[in-house]
C-alpha cells in the first residue's frame, strides 16, 4: 500500500462520516449549552475544532461539543 493510497482512504472515510453527520442533523432540532436553539442547516467541517453546526436563524458556526440536546 503506497502513502497516496493510504491517505486517499483516509481522505474517504472522513468523507464518509461528513456525509453520515450532515444525514442524522440537517433538520433536526437542537439546543446548545449556552441557549441558543434551532434547526440544524449545516455541518462543517474546521480543522481547529472538528465537526459544527449551523442553526437556521442564528449567525455563526458552533463546535458539536456544544449541543446540549438534540431532537430524536
Amino acid at each position: 500500500m503506497t502513502a497516496s493510497s493510504t491517505g486517499d482512504k483516509r481522505a474517504m472515510n472522513v468523507l464518509r462520516e461528513l456525509h453520515e453527520a450532515e444525514k442524522e442533523l440537517v433538520g433536526k432540532g437542537v439546543i446548545l449549552t449556552d441557549g441558543k436553539a434551532g434547526t440544524v442547516d449545516g455541518v462543517f467541517l474546521d480543522d481547529e475544532h472538528g465537526l459544527r453546526i449551523s442553526i437556521a436563524g442564528h449567525e455563526g458556526r458552533w463546535p458539536i461539543s456544544t449541543v446540549k440536546q438534540i431532537e430524536n
